[in-house]
């Protein structure tokens, strides 16, 4: 006799049928498990990043070097409410107006030799 022939025997052989919360247990608790933790990893990494950018677009004051989505450089002239007034230009005294969502982050000494 193979191996073949063996692993068919043994593949093939009834055994008790399994009762229902066997059947959840071994074939779809793993695979809800595993959406679970995906799910749980996925949306908590989104939720602290969101938290994050809120701090700091609430800690927006004077003289804060800020990136806009857009790629605007400037600096916080003002903020009033939700619209943070840029200077972006400095020998021409140029500034700008962006709504408090459009900052993407804020520019330390690191950042701005990067």
């Amino acid at each position: 006799m193979n191996a073949v022939e063996l692993l068919a025997q043994t593949t093939t052989q009834p055994g008790p049928p399994m009762s229902g919360t066997e059947m959840f247990l071994r074939f779809w608790l793993p695979i809800l498990l595993m959406f679970a933790v995906f799910y749980w990893v996925i949306f908590r990494g989104q939720k602290k990043e969101r938290q994050k950018h809120e701090q700091m677009l609430n800690s927006l004051k004077r003289n804060d070097r800020v990136l806009t989505i857009g790629g605007v450089i400037g600096t916080v002239v003002d903020v009033r409410g939700q619209e943070v007034v840029l200077k972006v230009d400095e020998t021409n005294n140029v500034k700008m107006r962006f709504t408090r969502s459009a900052i993407k982050q804020k520019l330390t000494e690191e950042n701005s030799a990067a």
